[in-house]
């Protein structure tokens, strides 16, 4: 399948400026693309992955994908999208961010690849060098007023309020198209669909620029993933998505994709995956036979969980799920539990050796009073590390606790509760 007929099923192509011309161009040659990539955090999050995986997709075609982190662009602001201005980080803080982001997308775009290598761009490279005069006579002179104005993502901020500074986006943005078509031969931006105006802008400066009228830039814009419920992509009540595991851990990443709705979980399969047409099909097939087996998000939360953070974290946050469900939990190393655990009720113990049961679920706040607890108890409602425990007398010792830092306590069938040491 041709790439743009693959994006086509995929429903990745939002909108593309000539998609004949661009159509020809892909099957003649191999071409350099980018899709930027602003350092507005130390890490990307799930959003941006469908901008990564496009550039991927590229490459596994034939085409050499530049990947370009946004070191200038990131210390103005882009308004697209944005009902307010951004607070502006510092020079430091944006060099720390973009270095990260290089990391993140070393991961996913092969650098080694014979005939069309990946490679990794900052636009501070260029944009820091230039001068206040050149910005405004040989770029600036470009941009109308009313042209610029016009684009949604000025348009959709002129009555709240937009500063030279944000406003100015568009052109720099343009200029980093410019300067990699004019150094890399690179003819083709993808990104979301809110970049529309800075994508086309890129390419009006291109052609008022550029001599060689035979030579052809394109854009093409991606759709910005959304939610059936309303809901917003990416969230969850714990925050962001993120593609950091010390931000958002494999087993909240896995659970993330596990908890898929069923209208969303096909969609999401096509932009997140490599799965061929046929095996999405025949997911689909099985989510509208058999939705409670949840086929399609057991291979949706597989297969980005291992190309995120690889198989063991993969098999590790199965292991930590099955284990929550089973209630085994006292087979869990104390890293899962950190992973497993980490938005459960805890309780910190502070220099006992060994603690009384009782005395324990009451200062923890398991049950009420020592009269609830001993109900518990004897009722069998309590369970140490998995194991049911019915003896009033019991004392916790240092054999109860995982690696020596946590003691799983559950009340009832589903109350989890981390006793911390």
């Amino acid at each position: 399948m041709e790439i743009l007929d693959d994006l086509q099923f995929r429903g990745l192509i939002n909108q593309v400026t000539d998609a004949e011309g661009l159509t020809d161009l892909l099957k003649k040659e191999s071409v350099k693309l980018y899709c930027g990539f602003d350092p507005t955090a130390d890490s990307l999050h799930i959003g941006h992955l469908v901008g990564v995986l496009a550039l991927k997709r590229f490459q596994m075609a034939g085409h050499q994908p530049i990947a370009l982190v946004g070191g200038a662009t990131g210390l103005i602001g882009d308004p697209s999208g944005k009902k307010a201005e951004r607070t502006l980080n510092t020079k430091e803080v944006v060099e720390g961010f973009s270095q990260s982001i290089k990391n993140q997308l070393s991961q996913f775009l092969d650098f080694e690849k014979e005939g069309n290598p990946a490679q990794i761009a900052n636009n501070y490279d260029w944009i820091g060098q230039l001068d206040l005069i050149t910005f405004l006579r040989d770029i600036g002179k470009s941009f109308g007023l009313n042209y610029m104005l016009a684009k949604d993502s000025v348009a959709s901020r002129l009555d709240a309020g937009i500063s030279f500074t944000e406003f100015s986006y568009m052109i720099l943005q343009s200029y980093d198209f410019l300067k990699l078509y004019e150094t890399q031969n690179c003819k083709l931006q993808i990104g979301g669909s809110d970049q529309w105006g800075n994508i086309t802008a890129g390419l009006e400066l291109i052609r008022k620029t550029v001599a060689d009228e035979e030579s052809k830039a394109f854009g093409l814009t991606i759709p910005l993933v959304t939610k059936s419920d309303g809901t917003k992509f990416g969230k969850t009540e714990g925050g962001t998505i993120w593609l950091d595991k010390e931000k958002t851990s494999p087993y909240e990443f896995y659970q993330f994709w596990i908890n898929t709705d069923d209208r969303d979980v096909i969609k999401y399969l096509k932009y997140f995956t490599f799965f061929t047409k046929e095996e999405i099909e025949r997911l689909e097939e099985e989510t509208q036979t058999a939705p409670e087996k949840r086929l399609a998000q057991k291979a949706l939360a597989e297969e980005v969980t291992k190309l995120v953070h690889g198989e063991d974290s993969f098999n590790q946050a199965v292991k930590i799920s099955e284990s929550l469900f089973s209630g085994n939990v006292g087979a869990l190393s104390a890293e899962e539990i950190k992973q497993g655990f980490k938005d459960v009720p805890s309780y910190q113990v502070e220099g006992e050796e060994e603690v009384g049961l009782v005395d324990l679920l009451v200062n923890s706040k398991i049950s009420p009073s020592k009269r609830q607890a001993r109900e518990d108890i004897t009722n069998g409602a309590i369970y140490i590390n998995g194991e049911r425990s019915q003896e009033l007398d019991r004392v916790l010792t240092k054999e109860d606790r995982i690696e020596g830092q946590f003691t799983i306590i559950r009340r009832g069938k589903k109350k989890y509760f981390l006793i911390k040491y």
